[in-house]
Order: C-alpha cells, then structure tokens, then sequence
C-alpha cells in the first residue's frame, strides 16, 4: 500500500462564511486535479482531527506551495490545527445524506432518520452549497408537520444543548421584520428584575439595519463564550448575548445562509429554525411575537393563524411551552432604526424618560407580561402590572446596567452618524402608510448596523399630520458612499404615503 504523502496546513487569509475551503497546488503530489472532476470534496486528516471541505486549485506557487494545503478561515477555525503541522488528503466519498436530499428534491416526505442524516452532514460541512440548497429549495415547495417536528428535534439535537439550574427558562423572541422592534433589550431585564432565569442569545443582522445583538453591543459586550454567558446569568438572571460562539443549532445557521439571498422563509422553515434554537438553549417557556402588517412578514390574519397554530403544534411536541401573541406591524416600533438609534430609545424606556417612546414601552411591557405570566407565583393576568411596577420603580435599569457590567464594556464607543439629510412630506394631509421594507432598506443603504451610528430617526408615525416641506424622518450615515446612496434611495422613495385623508 503506498503511504500517503503528508503536507504542511497553511493558513490563508481568505473567509469564506460558511464554506471551508483548502487549497492545493496544481502540480501537488498528494492530490491530482483529475481525480476530484466527480467531486470537489476532499477530507483533511491532522492527526485525530477530520475536515470536510470544497478544493481549490492554485496555480500561484506564492499563495500555496506543491507540499503545502491552504486552509481558508472558517476551516482552520474548525479543523484546530496549528501551522505547519502535517496532514493528509484525499477525495471525500459522498455524503450518507445524498439519497435523502434527492428523496426530497423528488416530493418524497422524509422519515426521522432521513432528516437527522441532512442534518449531521450539514453540521459536519459534509454538502456543498449547491446540495444544502436543492434541499432548501426542496423544503420550501413542501413540507408535512411531521418533518417539521423531526427537523425542528434533529438541527437542536445537532450542536450545544444548555442546562440551567432553573425550573422555569423563559424567553421572548419575534420573527422581526418590523424595524426599531428591540423589546428583548427592554423586556429581559425587567423579567431578571423580577428573577426569572432569561439566557437570551440573539442574532446579528442579516438583512435587517439591526439584530439585537448589534444594538446590545452599543451598550455592552456581546460576544460571550458559553462560560462567560452562564457566568453573566447566575450573577444577573439574564442576559443578551450573541449566540455565535455557542453552537445552538448550527445546522440553522447553515440553512439561513442559503434562504436569506433567495428570500426563502416558509412558515414550515421559520418554525423549525427558531424553535431549534430555543430548544439548544435550554428554554421550555416562549413568548413569541408575530407582527402582522402589509410590509412585515405576515401580512394577513389568516396567515398568523396558519403560523400560530403551526408553532403552537410542533413546540407542543417538543415539550416547549408557548404563548403566541399576534402584534401590530403596520410601522416601525419606536423613532430609531440603527443600533445606535434603537439603543437610544431603549435606554430611553428603562429610564422612563417623558420623550421615551410610548409605543416601544407599551409593547414591551406586553410581552414582559406575558414572560412574567409564566411564573407560578404570580396571579393570573397580573404579569403585565408587576412589570409595569418593575419597570417605574427602575428596578428594571438596574438590571440592566447589572447585566451590561457583568457582560463587559462594548468593544468600541458608538456614535450617531454626523451626515444627516431629511424626508420631506410633498404635501400637506395625514400619514397613511409606512413601508417597513422600505425603511429597512434605506438604513441599510445608510451602513447600518455595520456602522453602529448610521440608521433613521423617525419623526412621524401613523395618523399624523403633516404639512408640506415638514420632516419625516432623518437619515444619518458616516460614509460618503454610504451617505450618497441612501440619500439617492431616499429622494427615489421615502416610505411614508401621505394622504388628504386621515388613516382609519
């Protein structure tokens, strides 16, 4: 039997998001071009560690010589290595999970043990993008409440599943959609105010202006290990964290990736992905907010019942309990839409500033409620009062400002964007309409929540009177190029519909 030939890990400075990608050299001995036209897979071996990953050829003896393997970011990261440590390789053999992938693509409804084969194999980077999104696709056109519910208990059995010492774990989560929608960061310190067990990890955006963690992160650090988190939540009840160094649910993470620029997102797999990752965390008490507008994701009553009961079904199979509330998303929640904006107005409820705003702190208080509803020891129906009292006695900043010194301080100090324009109304008459979609956009165009400062601050909600030349909302953005193409996008469409008529 012929030894292997052993090559030297090179590290190389390309990220490559979700994908891990080695490169070898043209004339390298190990691995012939030729052998991989079937396939584009290759297994790296170090030592007892193994890698799944998609090959690139190299013809720049600068970039990755013939007795080296070039291992991009995301796969260096998991393969662990150190540089210059040997390796092998060799042409991967298919993945188990092929025929399942095909099985679907074809219609077929997919067993238990199908399901949980896709989902290790995309948690072990064992399918390319093009396999993972031929089943995305294939789970778009259909899927029965059964694979939802194997789905949902494969992707949270998948990756890091937390424990806590607590009876009850609760949770509040949204499907978003709805800009300046950042209650979490109201609602988990008035529920560690009042000592239930909150471990919240949140998102960053990815094709809204801010996920919570970014807004957080104008306050506090994020970015927390698994220990750092349980340490902040033994010491705070709560916390707000991003939930990338966990490992909740990765195989979700994964999914996501392929859905977002297809704009992919069923009920069946919005279920799946949020309730996998509410599992993984350890929460058995949700509340979960579902916005229904003519710009949000739901957009009709009759499609919040559908993805109601659909949550309802499979959490209640799973053993999590859940309260869905179905809330107003006809507009924005709150005046800023931008981490720096929306911390603003957060701070500015659990201040109980007067110019706080009243929409933001009402929900909040809402879902808060409900959260606090969860606990045994409290009457029926009086979660929302006692969060009220938790949030005017200020017991809720302090937990906040609790949870933020515990968390660390943010990475860097934030500031609103210093170049600012205005929308303008045309005409005089009442606002009767608000574009979410388009708002999102134009904060996005704006550098949002890459640049924490840039975002909208919105002046005028519906119902309102306007008067020609009056203001609607301001743009505020740092980049000069950023700056120019939210303004173009701005003076293109602004979002707001006016009318003579004041809105029903």
């Amino acid at each position: 039997m012929t030894e292997p030939v052993h090559l030297s890990i090179k590290p190389v400075a390309l990220d490559t998001l979700n994908e891990s990608v080695v490169l070898l050299a043209r004339d390298c001995p190990a691995l012939r071009p030729e052998r991989l036209r079937g396939s584009r897979k290759v297994v790296l071996k170090c030592g007892a560690k193994t890698l799944i990953a998609t090959i690139l050829i190299a013809d720049d003896p600068q970039l990755v010589g013939c007795h080296e393997v070039g291992v991009t970011e995301p796969a260096f990261r998991r393969l662990g290595a150190r540089a210059g440590v040997r390796a092998t390789i060799a042409p991967a053999p298919p993945a188990e999970s092929l025929d399942a992938v095909r099985a679907k693509v074809r219609g077929e409804t997919l067993d238990k043990r199908q399901l949980a084969s896709v989902v290790s194999d995309l948690t072990n980077h064992r399918l390319s993008d093009i396999e993972v999104s031929a089943f995305v696709v294939a789970c778009a056109s259909f899927m029965t409440d059964q694979e939802v519910i194997d789905l949902t208990e494969a992707m949270a059995a998948a990756g890091t599943r937390l424990r806590w010492g607590a009876d009850r774990v609760v949770d509040k989560h949204s499907i978003g959609g709805i800009p300046g929608n950042r209650t979490t960061m109201i609602v988990a310190p008035i529920v560690a105010a009042h000592g239930l067990t909150m471990p919240k990890t949140s998102s960053r955006a990815i094709t809204s202006p801010a996920g919570t963690a970014d807004t957080m992160e104008v306050l506090a650090k994020v970015d927390l290990t698994e220990a750092e988190m349980r340490s902040v939540v033994d010491e705070c009840h709560a916390c707000i964290a991003w939930g990338g160094h966990v490992n909740l649910s990765p195989a979700d993470d994964l999914i996501i990736a392929i859905e977002r620029p297809l704009q992919i997102d069923t009920p069946e797999q919005m279920v799946a992905s949020i309730l996998s990752k509410k599992i993984a965390a350890g929460v058995n008490h949700l509340v979960l907010d579902l916005p229904v507008g003519p710009t949000a994701k739901i957009r009709s009553a009759a499609h919040a019942q559908r993805v109601r009961k659909l949550f309802e079904h499979v959490a209640g199979r799973l053993g999590l309990f859940i309260d869905v509330m179905i809330t107003n998303g006809r507009e924005p929640i709150g005046r800023g839409v931008g981490p720096v904006l929306e911390a603003r107005d957060v701070m500015a409820v659990l201040r109980n500033a007067p110019d706080a705003p009243r929409d933001l702190r009402d929900k909040s208080l809402r879902l808060a409620g409900r959260v606090l509803d969860f606990d045994p020891a409290l009457r029926g129906g009086a979660g929302e009062a006692r969060a009220a009292e938790l949030l005017g006695s200020g017991a809720a900043l302090k937990a906040m400002e609790h949870i933020q010194a515990a968390q660390g301080p943010p990475p860097r100090v934030s500031a609103l964007g210093a170049r600012v324009k205005e929308a303008t109304a045309a005409r005089d008459g009442f606002v009767t309409g608000i574009d979410c979609f388009r708002i999102a956009r134009i904060a996005r165009l704006a550098g949002a929540p890459t640049d924490p400062g840039a975002g909208l601050d919105l002046l005028k909600r519906l119902g309102d009177p306007v008067r020609q030349g009056e203001p609607l909302y301001r743009l505020h953005a740092e980049d000069p190029a950023d700056f120019a193409m939210a303004a173009e996008a701005l003076e293109e469409a602004h979002g707001f519909s006016i009318s003579l008529d004041e809105a029903p």
